[in-house]
């Protein structure tokens, strides 16, 4: 073969730290053989004049978290995120279980092939907003009779658990198969955008064993209309599964306009 040095040179922005160019290319651990990988700012480019570089500079004013991707490069998370409020906290199930006014919350996403079907369980403290994500499952090929094996093993299978009601069959199917708490969601015109409303007050906590919750929430992002650029008021269908299970679980608390349902005080052991 002839003697030559072969090369391929990739450039880009770094956008999710959750993205497979991280691990491949930057994270030492898991780097890709031979690879040589180096991070440039505009603070290198010297072709820039004035008016570019006051460009870059206002970005730390206006979009301090874009800022550090474009400006800084450094990883970062996606533009136009879902959901803000959140983080990896590593906290005590049990503690926080037995507390007053607790909440269990169960969701459950259809998937088979090229889907994952996608359980969300979480505890709600609905007095101080917060979400407290502590278990999932994630996983494609799920059969009926694989997700109630799951859901028992798991201890689930006498929750309350709200499915996607476009699957009215499979639901079926899992209370015959044991899983009687098993409901189907609501469906309506706005009820994707309620439930997203709702989500947003709240600050979510996520276990780190819940690993694909935390790279689903990280690239959950509002659609973008392609003629102006601008952001729809919808997200966008992909990175949507766990995401759809955590607004499954949360209806039986949201009331239309994506508020907090009120309850009788005695309804919450007050």
């Amino acid at each position: 073969s002839p003697d030559f040095f072969k090369q391929i040179t990739v450039t880009f922005n770094p956008w999710s730290e959750n993205h497979w160019l991280k691990s491949y290319f930057f994270d030492e651990d898991t780097q890709a053989y031979d690879t040589f990988a180096i991070t440039t700012t505009y603070k290198c480019n010297e072709w820039l004049d004035e008016q570019d570089r006051a460009r870059y500079e206002s970005l730390y004013t206006k979009n301090p978290r874009r800022a550090k991707i474009v400006c800084d490069g450094e990883w970062g998370v996606a533009d136009g995120l879902v959901y803000e409020k959140f983080k990896q906290k590593d906290f005590d199930i049990e503690e926080i279980r037995g507390r007053a006014n607790i909440k269990s919350a169960f969701g459950l996403d259809y998937g088979y092939t090229n889907d994952p079907t996608a359980l969300c369980c979480s505890l709600v403290d609905l007095e101080n907003q917060i979400i407290y994500i502590f278990d999932e499952h994630y996983e494609n090929g799920m059969s009926n009779k694989r997700i109630a094996s799951v859901l028992e093993k798991k201890g689930y299978n006498k929750e309350r658990i709200i499915a996607d009601c476009a699957n009215p069959k499979d639901n079926d199917e899992l209370k015959s198969l044991g899983i009687k708490g098993i409901r189907g969601s609501r469906k309506g015109k706005d009820s994707i955008m309620n439930g997203v409303q709702f989500i947003q007050d709240f600050q979510i906590f996520i276990h780190p064993k819940c690993e694909n919750f935390y790279k689903e929430i990280n690239n959950y992002i509002f659609d973008t209309d392609k003629k102006t650029g601008k952001r729809l008021n919808k997200p966008v269908g992909n990175f949507n599964h766990l995401m759809d299970a955590l607004r499954y679980s949360l209806e039986p608390y949201i009331k239309k306009g994506g508020k907090l349902k009120s309850f009788h005080k005695s309804l919450l052991g007050l």
